[in-house]
């Protein structure tokens, strides 16, 4: 008899265990789906879906992706994260694409220990005193120093006008830091606008910095709003080359500026042309397969987000955030879809920058930067 019993308590462990590794690993992401960007939730959604139909699983058991609309608002994010946790129980998240969505949900993720990857949240606070928080994106202090530089040696400018959002992080310390390269290296800032995000009229501001005459227009700021910009500067007979950073890279923003944005260049994290490794070539071809439409920089950069973080629960060889966390900050030479990227253990990541330019209504590789 207590060999009958202690066979079946055997069998019924056998049985648990079983079950239990095909129990899925459950993995959220909040993005913006609706509201002002979400062009960068919907690409960035395209991503990682994509990369989950390529990598379904981990450790033997089947990924299960919840995705929470952050409805392109901060509130709504930090709610987001908060249900994800509290409700789906993830072991590790995905987002957000801007930087003060991520801020705002990122707090309660570090609270319950859970980690968190950002795509494309490049404000340096995102992952200030954390642990927990990571991103696989550069962060704004290289990117304003980038674009400054390339202001001063590329495009040749002597003076520039600056143009941003003061609501929101990002377009401010792009704009902080931009200003300190460019004087830095000899250049002048010789006219300095704000506005707020919502505005539509830019007169005010163009109007301040048409008497200027600026060579470049530093304008870190969002897709539409650079839209609008970019087209109110020609009616007015603004001639400056327009320089903005990663935010622009959606189609929107030739969709809205058409012939205003010809010659725009931007700092950014992606361009199909610079596509080198397996990953990233086979990822491409069945994205645009698939959506019959280019590969962009928020559906890759969705994609490396899902991949670094089952590369991770790989390495771990457990799907305990905890786990999880400190094999993210291990992370070497991940071969990405955007390229090749290093975490350290403050969240950051170390890759590469592009810089893009508009030509002829679509967005032109022009070189890559290395870190």
């Amino acid at each position: 008899m207590v060999k009958v019993v202690t066979t079946l308590l055997l069998v019924l462990s056998i049985m648990s265990a079983t079950v239990s590794a095909a129990d899925p690993v459950v993995i959220g992401a909040y993005l913006p789906m609706t509201g002002n960007v979400a062009a960068y939730g919907q690409m960035g959604w395209e991503g990682v879906s994509l990369a989950k139909k390529v990598e379904p699983e981990v450790l033997g058991r089947p990924v299960d992706l919840k995705l929470a609309d952050t409805k392109s608002d901060k509130v709504e994010a930090a709610n987001a994260v908060s249900r994800l946790i509290e409700k789906d129980k993830v072991v590790a998240i995905i987002g957000e694409m801007i930087s003060g969505n991520t801020i705002a949900g990122a707090d309660f993720a570090e609270r319950r220990k859970i980690p968190m990857v950002s795509p494309t949240a490049t404000n340096p606070i995102v992952t200030q005193g954390k642990k927990f928080v990571f991103r696989v994106c550069f962060i704004d202090t290289d990117q304003g120093r980038v674009a400054a530089k390339l202001a001063l040696n590329q495009l040749r400018a002597g003076t520039a006008a600056l143009i941003y959002d003061i609501s929101q992080d990002y377009s401010v310390t792009l704009a902080d830091v931009f200003k300190k390269e460019f004087i830095q290296g000899g250049g002048k800032i010789v006219s300095e606008t704000k506005f707020k995000s919502g505005d539509r009229d830019f007169t005010p501001q163009l109007s301040s910095m048409e008497g200027t005459k600026p060579d470049v227009i530093y304008a870190p700021i969002y897709y539409t709003e650079c839209a609008l910009v970019a087209k109110q500067a020609s009616e007015m007979g603004l001639r400056a080359i327009i320089l903005a950073g990663d935010g622009v890279q959606a189609p929107e923003l030739t969709q809205l500026g058409g012939k205003a944005v010809e010659g725009l260049y931007f700092t950014a994290h992606f361009h199909r042309d610079m596509v080198s490794n397996e990953r990233g070539k086979k990822f491409m071809e069945l994205y645009e397969k698939e959506f019959q439409k280019n590969l962009d920089a928020f559906t890759a950069m969705g994609a490396d987000a899902y991949f670094i973080i089952l590369d991770a629960i790989r390495r771990a060889g457990s799907a305990d955030p905890v786990k999880i966390r400190d094999a993210l900050a291990a992370t070497k030479d991940f071969e990405g879809v955007s390229g090749k990227i290093s975490l350290k253990p403050d969240g950051n990541a170390v890759k590469a920058m592009v810089v893009n330019k508009v030509q002829n209504g679509k967005f032109v590789y022009v070189t890559t930067i290395n870190p």
